[in-house]
């Protein structure tokens, strides 16, 4: 484990897909490059605090992109963790730049970030995440890879890989010595490159979800907060019911019991609320749900949902 060992805060930030590109934009490098440099500008705050900033991005688009582009090209067929590989440079780089020029005088260092996953995990069984092109059933069957159901409408169908846990971050200790020399990280874009460990390290198709790898690397950094940046400025209880209700400050014995009854959908909230009851069942502070916009009133306690032991 890379000890904390400087007085400053540690926070491990979540970005959402919100925070790299609008979902209703037009997907371009422009589009996604103006949303990067609102996310830094929110972010800038933080380092010019002085904080230990550690930051994990989606690259759902990102990578569906580069499947779409595969096919309809037919170039040569890259494995999906040369794939997340890629986008962790296509993200990091432009991030990176931002919050130079948002944050004075900030050095920011962006890791390629390999993640050990079990090859014995019951996700390899019944893979069940969805990535890159929509297909008809014909399309679907015909294709080397699994395809499941997973919509409606005339294309129904995707590819689905499976999603294991992280189990071990190989760069944390270049992580940690980054940060106490005072940069700030970008790293584990995607959830981290999917490896197992054998005789060597060896690439895994699969996806890592990110907010289970900003967990584990806030436990293994001794990070004080965990903070999700999303779409959503709280977690609700009974969302989309008729007593929908923000959760505002909560205690994570409370947090855990309403995962346990399924209160918070899997492919969404449920890794962000699972992730933070893990943080802090490990040993950390605080953990935060809100939005790119509110989170310096999120981490002063005034909006958003904020989890405690």
């Amino acid at each position: 484990m890379a000890e904390h060992t400087s007085d400053a805060d540690r926070v491990v930030v979540a970005l959402g897909g919100n925070a790299l590109v609008e979902a209703d934009s037009s997907w371009t490098y422009e589009d996604q490059l103006a949303v990067l440099e609102e996310t830094a500008t929110e972010l800038a705050g933080l380092l010019e605090a002085g904080t230990d900033l550690v930051l994990v991005h989606g690259n759902g688009p990102q990578v569906g992109n580069r499947l779409l582009e595969q096919e309809d090209a037919e170039t040569p067929r890259l494995p999906l963790d040369v794939l997340v590989a890629g986008t962790q440079a296509e993200i990091g780089y432009p991030l990176g730049q931002a919050l130079e020029s948002a944050a004075s005088g900030a050095t920011v260092a962006t890791v390629l970030t390999r993640i050990v996953v079990d090859p014995e995990d019951s996700a390899f069984e019944e893979p069940t995440k969805p990535v890159g092109p929509f297909y008809d059933e014909e399309t679907a069957a015909s294709k080397p890879f699994e395809t499941r159901r997973t919509g409606k409408g005339e294309r129904p169908y995707r590819r689905v890989v499976p999603s294991p846990e992280p189990l071990e971050v190989v760069e944390r200790e270049t992580i940690g010595r980054l940060l106490e020399r005072e940069d700030a990280v970008i790293c584990a874009g995607g959830g981290g490159v999917p490896v197992s460990r054998g005789d060597a390290l060896e690439g895994v198709e699969a996806v890592v979800d990110k907010d289970y790898t900003a967990r584990l690397l806030g436990t293994e950094l001794e990070a004080d907060t965990l903070l999700f940046l999303t779409d959503v400025e709280y977690a609700y209880a009974d969302y989309g019911g008729p007593d929908q209700r923000p959760l505002r400050e909560v205690a994570v014995d409370e947090l855990r019991t309403r995962l346990e009854n399924d209160e918070f959908a899997p492919g969404s909230m449920g890794p962000k609320v699972r992730a933070c009851c893990q943080f802090l069942e490990r040993g950390g502070d605080r953990a935060v749900i809100t939005t790119p916009g509110r989170l310096e009133a999120a981490l002063a306690g005034e909006t958003g949902t904020r989890v405690r032991p």
